[in-house]
C-alpha cells in the first residue's frame, strides 16, 4: 500500500497516475495529488513529528515522495517569531511573524516547494530540472539542482532584481532572461516543457512541488502548540502558497493534531497586480488578468494559476483580500525591520502593510493569534529601499567630529 493514490483532478474528479502531468486531459483542470489518508494515519503521529528532523521533512508522511528525501534536507522547520514590538504598535499581543527569511539554502519559503519537487522529480527518473520564476523559484531550483547533481534551466524576465539575478548565476544554472514579464516567461515555458523532456516544477511537476507548502500550516500549528492561529496573512502571487497552507490546516485537524480550524485566511497583494484582490473586492468569482507594475516583483502574476482557488480559501474562512501601494510596501519593509529586526523583501512589505491595514480595520481583537507569512529575504530586493533609508554620517576619525556630527542630526531632527 501506499501513501500517493495518484492524481486527481481539482475539477472534475478525473484520477490519474502520479506521473509528471499537472492538467485534466479532460476538463483542463489543475491536478493535485491523491492521498490515502487511512494509511498515513497508521503512520503518522506527533511523537513521530517531533522526533523526526529539524526540517520540512519532519513532515515526509504528508508529503508526495515514495522513498527518503533526497535534496532539499536542510528546507523548512524556520523560527517562529513573537512579534512584540510590532504588535505594541499595531494593538496586538500575540503577533507573530513565521519567518522564511532564513529559509536553508536560498532564504526563501521556495526552498520547500522545491525540495519536494527535485525529491519527486528524481523519483520519476529526471535528469534535468527546469522553472519559470520571478526570482526566488529560480534561485532556489538552481541551488537544488546544484545539490543534487541535475541539469538545470532557469527562465526569468529581464529586468529581475540584481540580487535574484546573481543568486541563481552563482550556482552555475543555464539562465534565460526573457524579454517580457512572468507570464510571458510562464507561456513559453509552457511551450518548451512540451518539446523536451524535463522536469519543470511550476509546470509537469506543480502537484508535487506546491504541496511543500504544506509544510508552513504544518510548522506554524506545532510551534503555536499544536494550535492553528485565529488569523493568518498571507501574500499572493499564484496563489497556490495561500491554498496549501489552508489545505495543511484541514489535514492536521482531520488527523487530530489540532482543535477545529476557524483560522481566518487573509490574503495580500501588491495594488500594481492584485487581480485576486480585485476579485475580492468588486466581488467577482473570476480572475480578470492584469498586467503587472509593481515593485513587488515577488508577486508580479498577472495571471495566477490558483488565483481561483485563493479566492475561494479566504471566502471560505471568512477572511479578506487587501492590497498595498508601492509606498505602503516599502514603508512595511521599514517598518519590519526597525520594530522586529527582519529584512524581508518586497512580498514581506506587501504581507505588514496589509497586516497594519487589517489591524487598523479592527479586523483582529487585542489577544486573537495572528500569524504573518514572511516569505524572502530583503537582501534579495535592496533596490526597493534603497533610495528611502538615507544616508551614513561621514566623519573624520575624531571624537570631535563625532559630537559635532551628533549636534547636527540634533538640529536636523535626526532621531539618535
Amino acid at each position: 500500500m501506499n501513501k500517493i493514490k495518484g492524481l486527481k483532478c481539482k475539477e472534475c474528479g478525473k484520477e490519474y497516475p502520479a506521473t509528471a502531468l499537472h492538467v485534466c486531459e479532460f476538463c483542463f483542470g489543475p491536478l493535485e495529488v491523491s492521498y490515502n489518508y487511512d494509511y498515513i494515519k497508521r503512520k503518522i503521529s506527533k511523537e513521530g513529528i517531533c522526533a523526526g528532523p529539524k526540517s520540512l521533512w519532519r513532515y515526509q508522511d504528508l508529503l508526495p515522495i515514495e522513498g527518503e528525501p533526497t535534496v532539499g534536507l536542510h528546507a523548512g522547520f524556520t523560527p517562529m517569531i513573537h512579534a512584540k514590538n510590532l504588535g505594541a504598535e499595531l494593538g496586538l499581543s500575540n503577533l507573530y511573524l513565521k519567518n522564511d527569511t532564513v529559509n536553508c539554502p536560498t532564504l526563501s519559503f521556495k526552498d520547500r516547494v522545491v525540495a519536494v519537487a527535485l525529491t519527486r522529480a528524481k523519483e520519476l527518473g529526471f535528469d534535468t530540472v527546469a522553472c519559470a520564476s520571478t526570482g526566488n523559484l529560480a534561485n532556489s531550483v538552481s541551488a537544488h539542482a546544484a545539490e543534487a547533481r541535475l541539469r538545470c534551466f532557469v527562465f526569468i524576465p529581464h529586468d529581475l532584481e540584481s540580487g535574484k539575478v546573481l543568486g541563481n548565476l552563482i550556482y552555475k544554472p543555464n539562465v534565460i532572461a526573457v524579454q517580457g514579464n512572468y507570464d510571458d516567461v510562464n507561456r513559453l515555458c509552457s511551450e518548451v516543457a512540451g518539446e523536451y523532456p524535463w522536469a519543470f516544477v511550476n509546470i509537469n511537476i506543480r502537484p508535487y512541488y506546491s504541496e511543500g507548502s504544506k509544510t508552513l500550516a504544518y510548522e506554524t500549528a506545532e510551534q503555536l502548540g499544536w494550535n492553528p492561529p485565529d488569523h493568518a496573512v498571507v501574500p499572493i502571487a499564484s496563489g497556490s502558497l495561500l491554498t496549501k497552507i489552508a489545505k495543511g490546516l484541514a489535514e492536521f485537524e482531520a488527523l487530530g493534531f489540532v482543535p477545529a480550524v476557524t483560522t481566518q485566511i487573509h490574503g495580500a497583494q501588491a495594488e500594481g497586480c492584485a487581480p485576486v484582490a480585485s476579485a475580492f473586492l468588486e466581488k467577482r468569482d473570476f480572475i480578470r488578468p492584469v498586467k503587472p507594475k509593481t515593485i513587488a516583483k515577488s508577486l508580479a502574476i498577472g495571471n495566477p494559476a490558483d488565483g481561483f482557488y485563493a479566492l475561494k480559501a479566504v471566502q471560505g474562512s471568512g477572511g479578506i483580500i487587501e492590497q498595498a501601494t508601492d509606498e505602503e510596501i516599502v514603508e512595511g519593509m521599514v517598518l519590519l525591520a526597525r520594530t522586529e529586526g527582519v529584512f524581508a523583501e518586497t512580498a514581506g512589505g506587501v504581507t505588514i502593510a496589509v497586516l497594519k491595514k487589517l489591524a487598523k480595520q479592527d479586523r483582529f481583537r487585542h489577544n486573537d493569534v495572528v500569524v504573518a507569512y514572511i516569505t524572502g529575504n530583503g537582501l534579495k530586493t535592496q533596490e526597493a529601499v534603497a533610495a528611502n533609508l538615507g544616508a551614513p554620517w561621514h566623519i573624520q576619525p575624531s571624537l570631535a567630529s563625532f559630537q559635532q556630527a551628533l549636534v547636527e542630526a540634533k538640529i536636523a531632527g535626526v532621531q539618535t
